[in-house]
């Protein structure tokens, strides 16, 4: 009989994960306007070949297939993105009714599997039209174009709904797509630290003012995924311990600080001077609007020392060239994030449900003769984080579900088609799918509710 070990409680989700622009394609097909991503894409040199999300991996029209996928594989719960370019084509106005169908139907499908859908409203393609009017996260306009989304979807599928991610990773679309990263995202545009701040504050007002939207008219459980700094001590000692928590408190002080305590931390805004964006105290009561779960995006640690020669009295040590990785540039490996982030984050904000919304690893797979692709790598990768999961459910964190990333194969931005993260191998000429040996080691996962 088979040995399990790191049994999971009753009830615990397991799921997989996608974004609209990665896996949809159909970019111009029925009614939809173009995104941030669309128009980025078309700039010579800034996404690997020249590639884009044009066609992706064509989940537009093989939903159906895809939704086979995970039902084969056992998955309970399926976190994927709506496009807003493809319910609003201008960001607001007229509804795409041909749009929204397609989001009903995967609902239809998803729900006839038996698999949980769970919708995240913005992962990064922002319509084009918000850009071209206002400079989109730049204006405070968005954030209520964005609540008006929102509150339109919740109203027209909450009901089939288990849960709605607002926003997923602010930095990503903010910092990265601003200019102040070495990794070009969308819009692309280089600005001012004073803009950035203000944008940064427009957004996580934009996620507040969303689950007010959508707690008006749906009784869905809202709340956001975020990419926190995976902090996570050198050591297991009180006062390394200590400084991982505040480093992390830090760290996130103008994203996921003020989401949850209602105040930017106060680091930031003194080392941001006249920079520091502009608001009132009733921007931050809508900021700190309550939320029922809190979704962990984990990849990489960052790991943390105690310094008592610092005033914060924490410093970062950083990973060097020999430091082993996956097979991205920023893709070290730290297994422990998966225990660190549910526990610090239960422990600083006492959050009442936590996910980790997205964890998983590229690899280069490459089919074998007899088409089967033995990703030892990525199995390696997702065992160990469940371990590390494990510890936090088992000591009593509030963590109730993992969803990996991805389902599949997928454009992931910058690096176009050249980096694949799924458990399933796409060829991106015949749109074939393909289960790795991490989809097979997932299922026995999923149907154990245990490793083994």
């Amino acid at each position: 009989m088979a040995v399990e070990y790191c049994r999971f409680p009753a009830g615990f989700l397991w799921g997989v994960a996608t974004a609209a622009y990665q896996v949809e394609g159909a970019v111009a097909e029925d009614g939809r306007g173009p995104s941030v991503w669309d128009t980025f894409c078309q700039r010579p040199g800034v996404i690997f070949q020249g590639q884009s999300g044009a066609q992706a991996c064509d989940h537009y029209h093989r939903y159906k297939q895809d939704v086979a996928l995970m039902k084969a594989m056992g998955v309970k719960a399926y976190r994927f993105s709506a496009s807003w370019p493809r319910i609003f084509p201008d960001g607001t106005g007229a509804v795409n009714d041909k749009g929204l169908d397609f989001y009903k139907r995967l609902l239809d499908e998803l729900l006839a599997a038996g698999i949980q859908p769970w919708m995240t409203l913005m992962h990064w393609d922002l319509p084009q039209a918000l850009e071209d009017r206002y400079g989109g996260w730049e204006s405070r306009q968005c954030a209520e174009d964005f609540a008006r989304y929102a509150g339109f979807m919740a109203k027209t599928l909450g009901d089939r709904l288990e849960g709605i991610f607002t926003i997923n990773e602010f930095v990503c679309f903010l910092d990265k797509g601003y200019g102040f990263s070495d990794e070009p995202f969308a819009p692309g545009k280089q600005t001012s630290v004073k803009v950035l701040n203000q944008a940064r504050h427009h957004a996580i007002l934009g996620h507040g003012m969303a689950v007010q939207a959508i707690r008006s008219v749906s009784g869905c459980r809202v709340g956001l995924a975020e990419n926190i700094p995976n902090c996570a001590p050198i050591l297991e000692t009180p006062e390394h311990i200590n400084a991982t928590r505040k480093a992390l408190r830090e760290l996130t002080g103008m994203f996921l600080t003020p989401i949850l305590e209602g105040a930017y931390h106060p680091a930031y805004l003194e080392r941001q001077g006249a920079d520091a964006p502009i608001f009132t105290a009733e921007d931050m009561k809508i900021i700190s609007s309550p939320v029922d779960f809190v979704g962990l995006n984990l990849y990489a640690p960052k790991y943390i020392r105690y310094d008592s020669s610092r005033a914060c009295g924490w410093i970062e040590v950083a990973s060097d060239e020999h430091y082993p990785r996956m097979h991205m540039p920023w893709l070290t490996i730290g297994p422990t994030i998966t225990y660190w982030g549910p526990r610090l984050v239960s422990e600083l904000w006492k959050v009442k449900s936590i996910f980790i919304t997205e964890n998983g690893c590229a690899y280069p797979d490459v089919p074998d003769a007899d088409n089967k692709i033995w990703d030892t790598a990525r199995v390696m990768y997702l065992q160990q984080h469940l371990i590390g999961a494990h510890r936090a459910v088992s000591e009593g964190y509030a963590l109730n579900g993992y969803f990996h990333w991805s389902l599949m194969d997928n454009f992931e931005w910058a690096f176009g088609y050249s980096k694949r993260f799924g458990l399933h191998y796409v060829n991106y000429q015949t749109m074939e799918r393909i289960p790795k040996l991490s989809a097979e080691f997932y299922a026995n996962v999923i149907r154990r509710n245990a490793l083994g």
